[in-house]
């Protein structure tokens, strides 16, 4: 049973991403490491499996180029470093993998991309495109344009590689990063502390043992990569955590071998349940215990059990439903409101002909794990 958890042999398309203290050197990108990157890739693409990397290290290229000491801190300069690192970056990827006669396309993303269905599925098939002709996709957050306060658009490129991986029906996530696996207690603190080969559900237990973030550049800890982990999970996509230095790591990890921690799908969502699932809520809706239940049994979302409203949002926006799930309405806030509590054959009276009796049909209910 080991052995199938790690058999990657009908594996056939693989996002890698690649932190920053594992990219950097001296305050710079460690170019015979990315060497070394791209010649395993290579080799992944010879068999042929389709490959997208999602990398950091532009705030940090950034930084170095520009001779600065200690943490980065203020959205504008990690703005303004993240635009100075970002062809640095591009730079060194396109140098290592022409060097194996592999193209690479540089794709920046901002959440707002992730979070609409239209630009998602617009990603979704240019990477398909850049995949099917055999280019590398390089992926990394668009820090310099972001609108959100860099290291929470996404969380850190931990979860964007998951959302990625998700997004794009990867079959594996390999994370590579400065540490060799998780730990059932924080190594940093505790010397006895063990690694954890396989991990079948990430529990409340693994959270709480998970470490903080904490480096110069870096923004990403445990607690960023299990909640990666759970996002590629709802995917159906196995995900790998590994020390990104160990030698040949990822055609080590490819051959099954028993490096770092591997975390195991726990269900298995639509595209569209996890496009719903992992895109950022408009609002809230509360509803009653009665109208719970009747989610939970695959029933769709009626106004009679609506007991408040949150938020401001239109018709097809993605909101939460209480705290345990999110869904997309067929209405918007203010209609809703109106109609809060009242049975649905009252609809069409309210709003007039051609309205649906649902606030969101059951398809579109994804409850949250």
């Amino acid at each position: 049973m080991r052995k199938l958890m790690r058999d990657f042999s009908t594996v056939k398309r693989v996002v890698i991403k690649i932190g920053t203290n594992t990219l950097a050197r001296d305050g710079g990108v460690d170019s015979g490491y990315v060497e070394s990157v791209a010649r395993q890739v290579a080799e992944l693409l010879q068999s042929g499996r389709q490959v997208v990397i999602v990398t950091s290290g532009a705030i940090g290229m950034g930084a170095g180029q520009l001779a600065m000491k200690g943490p980065v801190k203020g959205m504008k300069m990690r703005q303004a470093c993240a635009a100075i690192g970002q062809p640095l970056l591009m730079q060194e990827y396109r140098r290592a993998f022409a060097a194996q006669g592999i193209t690479v396309a540089q794709v920046l993303l901002t959440a707002e991309v992730l979070n609409h269905r239209k630009t998602y599925l617009n990603l979704r098939n240019s990477i398909d495109t850049l995949l099917n002709l055999s280019v590398v996709p390089v992926l990394n957050e668009n820090d310099s344009v972001s609108t959100e306060e860099i290291g929470t658009a996404f969380g850190d490129n931990d979860r964007l590689s998951a959302l990625v991986a998700s997004k794009i029906d990867a079959d594996l996530l390999i994370m590579l990063s400065d540490v060799d696996a998780l730990y059932d207690k924080n190594p940093r603190e505790h010397p006895d502390a063990k690694p954890i080969s396989t991990v079948h559900e990430i529990t409340a237990d693994l959270l709480a043992h998970a470490g903080s973030a904490g480096s110069r550049y870096a923004t990403g800890g445990m607690k960023t990569k299990l909640a990666a982990a759970r996002i590629a999970s709802n995917a159906g996509c196995r995900m790998v955590l590994a020390n990104g230095r160990a030698e040949n790591v990822i055609a080590a990890i490819m051959a099954g071998q028993p490096i770092g921690t591997v975390f195991l799908p726990s269900r298995k969502l639509s595209s569209r349940q996890r496009w719903i699932l992992n895109s950022a809520a408009a609002g809230t809706i509360r509803i009653d215990a009665g109208a719970v239940a009747a989610l939970r049994n695959h029933k769709s979302l009626l106004p009679s059990g609506i007991v408040a409203v949150e938020g401001s949002f239109g018709k097809g926006a993605v909101v939460m439903i209480n705290d345990q799930a999110k869904a997309v309405t067929g209405i918007g806030s203010e209609q809703i409101k109106a109609l809060a509590g009242k049975h649905s054959n009252q609809i069409k009276s309210l709003l007039g002909p051609g309205h649906r009796g649902e606030v969101a049909v059951a398809d579109d209910i994804v409850f949250i794990e």
